[in-house]
């Protein structure tokens, strides 16, 4: 990570949507963590932060990873959970194609296997190409599948967006998706 807000960030990231107890605190059923009790957890680990260093990163993400509740006592995680929460995302209907980005390696299994959650709740959508090559960089050499999200919805299955703008489904089988040249 390039800087300390950085690390702060990642962590935050860590106990908000993977481990609580990271940081001696507990989410609630939808999610939300008590922002002083993360702020004194976060220091018994020894990471140096306060308040106004919290506000900076939910402020500056540039994934908008977090949000506040209105009077910023509580703080939560917009998705990307692995554990189990209900962050009160609303069902929407998709637009007629998403993005997924992911590296060639994987990409066999996908085919086989279709898209899975893996160890999150749900399948995370980009809704451009330029998301996509940019997630799929994360895990290797970048691929993009083309999801075809409004067949998908036609046939029942059932897609939420999340408050930072990614879209979410518990699936996606092999006959919903191409892969594209980028």
């Amino acid at each position: 990570m390039k800087n300390s807000k950085d690390r702060l960030s990642k962590f935050i990231s860590l106990v908000l949507r993977h481990h609580p107890e990271a940081a001696y605190i507990q989410l609630d059923e939808h999610g939300w963590a008590d922002v002083e009790q993360l702020l004194a957890g976060m220091k018994k680990t020894g990471r140096k932060i306060n308040m106004e260093t919290l506000k900076e990163i939910v402020r500056t993400d540039e994934k908008q990873r977090y949000s506040f509740n209105e009077d910023m006592t509580l703080i939560r995680a917009n998705q990307g959970h692995s554990i189990a929460v209900d962050v009160g995302l609303k069902e929407q209907e998709p637009p007629e194609f998403l993005y997924h980005g992911t590296a060639v390696g994987f990409y066999e299994s996908i085919q086989k296997q279709g898209l899975r959650p893996m160890s999150r709740l749900y399948v995370h959508l980009s809704k451009d190409i330029e998301t996509a090559v940019n997630v799929g960089k994360r895990h290797g050499k970048p691929i993009v599948l083309k999801i075809h999200s409004g067949d998908m919805y036609r046939d029942g299955v059932l897609f939420y967006l999340s408050e930072n703008g990614v879209w979410l489904t518990k699936k996606v089988d092999a006959k919903y998706f191409e892969r594209i040249n980028i």
